[in-house]
């Protein structure tokens, strides 16, 4: 595994650092007025979500992990365990639920998610950008309610709460940001 200097580390770099997996959240490079530049990085760790803040000097070196992406079919879930299978292989493993964290109601059958491995050991998992949900709940349309950025609350088919502009009804298909948790369009 390649090393990099404390002052390469970017957001989103795997890192092992303290016989453990971190992912780079949040990096700031500090030149203080006396002494060298660091990289203050904010870490969290893949395994079990704790989080770390951590000096790198310039002149650290930092072992970076290069995960493996596979494209994986989601099946089923079974007792908090999500069944996917290899797109490629048709070879089906297992996930804990809690991998893909807040986006997991976002999870349809037969979507396509992105699973990055360790040494066999899936650390992470994301789901598409854009998902296409229906909205359950949400109040009626008001005429003449034309307020610029006036946004109503809606439920979605998957129980979510996110707010949708006025012209948005009942029993409506809309595209779902599933980074921002946000209304992105309709379908």
């Amino acid at each position: 595994m390649p090393k990099i200097n404390g002052n390469e580390i970017r957001p989103g770099n795997v890192l092992e650092h303290n016989a453990g997996l971190w992912a780079a959240v949040k990096v700031d490079h500090v030149k203080p007025g006396k002494g060298g530049a660091f990289a203050q990085v904010e870490l969290r760790n893949l395994r079990n979500g704790s989080k770390l803040n951590e000096r790198f000097r310039s002149a650290d070196k930092v072992e970076r992990v290069r995960l493996e992406q596979k494209d994986q079919q989601f099946l089923y879930e079974d007792d908090g365990m999500l069944v996917v299978m290899d797109i490629e292989t048709y070879e089906q493993i297992q996930l804990p639920a809690d991998l893909l964290g807040e986006r997991r109601p976002f999870l349809q059958d037969g979507m396509t998610i992105v699973v990055e491995f360790h040494e066999a050991e899936a650390l992470n998992a994301t789901i598409p950008q854009k998902v296409i949900c229906k909205v359950v709940e949400t109040e009626p349309v008001v005429k003449g309610q034309t307020a610029a950025n006036s946004f109503k609350p809606a439920i979605l088919d998957n129980g979510v709460k996110v707010m949708v502009p006025p012209f948005v009804g009942q029993d409506e298909d809309i595209v779902v940001n599933t980074e921002t948790m946000e209304y992105s369009e309709r379908a």
